[in-house]
């Protein structure tokens, strides 16, 4: 039995961690531009991929990962452990030929998408519960198989002709999940959790076999979810002094454990391939999944929605999640797209206790408030350079200094520029925010307040015409 179900506690505590889990396991399924034929995607999966023991002796990929973490158990405290990992499942296209036989093709077109083969991930769980007092010793292992399988899709087009098939096969896969606990010495009631997740697939490679052959025989983006029911987790990135030491001495290989869930809980952990702080979480203002955290959400949505209608039409075919990207892009309100600008976190904790507004989180008051700092003017303050005053409306020269510029600055030395405001920041220093003229995006960085911003030495006042 590899999957159990868990109570309703449990089950509540690990809703919570797979917010972020999802984002481990997803992360690299399918990249912008979201289509099978991009160069980027035709390297799968390359987080987390635990390949059978044959593959990783030929290629020194790994077949396991191993976790330990402390852990302060109270009495008849229980353990909920949850392997999670993505299936490689091979989709194959077929055309129907008019004597009614199918045969593979390169591609499928239809009038809204384009199907190609693909590698598409199935979500896999292994779930145990286990009392604390049962891992001391050998602990607990667990065997687990998944069977291969294979199902047929008929795919028909608009008018309800059918026009071939899709094939989805899937090999079987095997592994092992062990798991362990020891006391450590010293006067604190403290235990070394050992969880090993090994790849035991019996899939041999050949001479001449290469990675894609093996991934449907590997367990992807392999992650762990770990829940005490009763007693705490030590955070392995910030531990106590007392505990800094046995925190050095534990093993983490292909893998680290951090805390999961909300801030100032430390009853989860997640044991991702991904480096994460303690208490990972996705930010608000994201509007959904994207598997391309390599780039920034902005970024990816504006580009997505410019890809051309057949580029689109490719994404769609290559895969359901692809669609749904695809769909957001094209879809996503204005208000939404804004948020992607970014949120400072920092400045909640100095302007009061933040209050939910949609999916945004909202200061009870400004950060700076106009009306209660009537010393303090952007539109209408100056600043004093080479005896003149410069203010909104001035005229100035760019003059940017070497030692505090970069490659950008250096293309608007000596251009002319419009000064929007005049900025006092807290340590006394002065900020000068420009529009370049000649500039074709002026209007629109006004509107939106993206100014360029120099000091007063980095300007030379001009006449007033």
């Amino acid at each position: 039995m590899t999957t159990v179900a868990f109570t309703p506690g449990t089950e509540a505590r690990f809703a919570v961690a797979r917010h972020v889990a999802d984002a481990v396991l997803f992360e690299g399924y399918v990249l912008y531009p979201y289509r099978a034929s991009a160069a980027k995607n035709r390297l799968r999966w390359q987080f987390g991929v635990l390949v059978p023991p044959s593959w990783s002796a030929a290629a020194e990929e790994h077949d396991f990962q191993l976790t330990e973490c402390l852990m302060e158990p109270r009495t008849g405290a229980r353990l909920a452990v949850e392997v999670r990992f993505l299936r490689a499942q091979r989709r194959t296209v077929e055309e129907l030929r008019e004597d009614g036989t199918f045969v593979p093709t390169g591609e499928l077109r239809l009038a809204d998408r384009v199907l190609v083969p693909w590698d598409e991930g199935v979500e896999e769980r292994v779930t145990l519960t286990v009392p604390v007092t049962d891992l001391r010793g050998d602990g607990t292992t667990l065997p687990f198989t998944r069977p291969a399988g294979e199902e047929a899709e008929e795919v028909t087009g608009s008018d309800g002709r059918l026009l071939g098939r899709l094939v989805r096969r899937r090999e079987e896969i095997s592994g092992t999940l062990r798991i362990s606990a020891a006391d450590l010495d010293g006067p604190y009631r403290v235990e070394r959790l050992t969880v090993t997740v090994e790849n035991t697939s019996g899939w041999t490679a050949g001479p001449d076999t290469d990675r894609h052959a093996a991934l449907p025989y590997s367990l992807v983006a392999t992650h762990t979810l770990l829940r005490l029911d009763g007693g705490a987790f030590l955070s392995m990135t910030d531990p106590p002094e007392w505990a800094r030491g046995a925190v050095a001495a534990c093993r983490n290989l292909h893998t680290w454990p951090v805390l999961a869930g909300e801030p100032g809980r430390d009853d989860l952990v997640l044991s991702s391939p991904i480096i994460l702080e303690d208490h990972p979480a996705i930010a608000p203002e994201s509007p959904g999944a994207l598997y391309d955290a390599t780039e920034i959400d902005e970024i990816l949505a504006l580009r997505t929605a410019a890809l051309t209608d057949e580029e689109k039409r490719e994404a769609r075919g290559t895969d359901a999640r692809a669609a749904a990207v695809i769909e957001l892009a094209d879809t996503m309100p204005p208000e939404v797209l804004e948020r992607l600008h970014g949120a400072v976190r920092s400045l909640q904790s100095v302007t009061g206790t933040p209050k939910p507004a949609g999916n945004l989180l909202e200061p009870e008051t400004p950060w700076w408030d106009p009306g209660g700092d009537t010393g303090v003017d952007p539109g209408s303050d100056h600043v004093l350079v080479d005896g003149r005053e410069v203010r909104a409306g001035s005229r100035v020269v760019l003059r940017p200094r070497l030692r505090r510029t970069d490659a950008q600055d250096l293309f608007l030395d000596g251009r002319t520029a419009l000064v929007e405001a005049v900025l006092h920041d807290v340590d006394g220093g002065v900020h000068i925010a420009v529009t370049v003229e000649d500039d074709p995006g002026a209007d629109i960085r006004r509107e939106q307040g993206r100014f360029l911003y120099f000091q007063p030495d980095e300007v030379e006042p001009l006449e007033d015409e």
